[in-house]
């Protein structure tokens, strides 16, 4: 973990005022990498920098206000609550938009705890706990508390590119969930617009496609979109999915979406106590990156152990 640190956002304001909600910035060798933020309904990472600074996501663009930067989140959450005897009712919450979406109110994702994770392997590790709430509700006043949430973030950085290593463990608490099929879900990144393919930018994966619906159509082991990000200055984002291939579908979009999702198809059934595990690389890179590249750290990242 040398050289790197976890530092609270400062906020300066008038006496009497005060923030919902303070960013907790990942820096490196004194730069800013990426910042966790809580937004009102999800839980997200934003900004996120190249090594030289470069910001490549949008936090809450206007098309898409949901699309928070760097986020999990899903729609079609069904539990199965019990209500006599062994009889259960569905009862049916949206984990991705933030209104009501046909006809599912929104719950939220809530951060409990971010902290440096001691030992375990290569690069900086930090841990982060989360609860999946739903809306307020009558018999639920606060909102149910549906699932846990555990994510583990390994972080490597050098001259050129920031690695960023996701797993997510969800846990179902007190009630069977059903997950999907959706395709608002499941791990997404929303990129800014000079790194829109309808904008210039490079959308390729590792298959040859440049196209996004062939990207979608096909189940290739990463997709990787580079841009001019200023003048004579490219940047881009690569992510890189654990395992690839079925079940897993990409769902990528011209102007500047690219999300991996588990429940297109089929739905994801968590008895009580049981796990979803989902596991993304995602770099971050400055310039052009080749394939040779990207195939190298796709063998590394299959060939890693999942991180405790």
């Amino acid at each position: 973990m040398k050289n790197y640190s976890l530092v609270e956002d400062s906020v300066f304001l008038p006496a009497g005022a005060y923030t919902k909600a303070k960013r907790l910035w990942v820096i490196h060798e004194g730069s800013r990498i990426f910042a966790f933020s809580q937004g009102e309904y999800r839980h997200y990472l934003y900004p996120v920098h190249t090594p030289s600074g470069f910001a490549v996501t949008t936090e809450s663009p206007l098309d898409h206000p949901h699309h928070n930067s760097f986020w999990i989140a899903s729609d079609h959450l069904c539990a199965y609550l019990p209500f006599v005897d062994k009889e259960h009712e569905e009862a049916h919450y949206n984990f991705y938009v933030n209104e009501t979406f046909q006809g599912r109110a929104p719950g939220r994702i809530i951060s409990k705890s971010i902290e440096e994770k001691q030992g375990g392997g290569h690069g900086y590790a930090i841990r982060q706990s989360l609860v999946w709430r739903g809306p307020p509700e009558w018999g639920g006043p606060q909102g149910r508390g549906l699932a846990t949430e555990e994510r583990v973030y390994r972080v490597e950085t050098d001259d050129t590119a920031t690695v960023i290593d996701l797993h997510s463990r969800l846990k179902s608490r007190e009630w069977k969930l059903r997950i999907g099929p959706t395709r608002h879900a499941y791990f997404g990144v929303r990129l800014i617009d000079s790194l829109r393919p309808s904008a210039g930018a490079e959308i390729r994966d590792s298959e040859g496609n440049s196209d996004p619906e062939t990207i979608n159509r096909d189940h290739a082991s990463w997709v990787d979109c580079t841009g001019e990000i200023t003048a004579n200055q490219k940047a881009g984002v690569t992510v890189i999915p654990k395992p690839f291939g079925p079940p897993l579908s990409w769902f990528v979009r011209d102007w500047g979406l690219v999300s991996v999702n588990p429940f297109r198809d089929e739905a994801c059934i968590l008895e009580v106590g049981a796990f979803l595990d989902f596991q993304v690389r995602v770099i971050i890179h400055d310039g052009a990156i080749d394939e040779e590249y990207l195939n190298e750290r796709r063998d590394d990242f299959k060939k890693a152990a999942t991180p405790e």
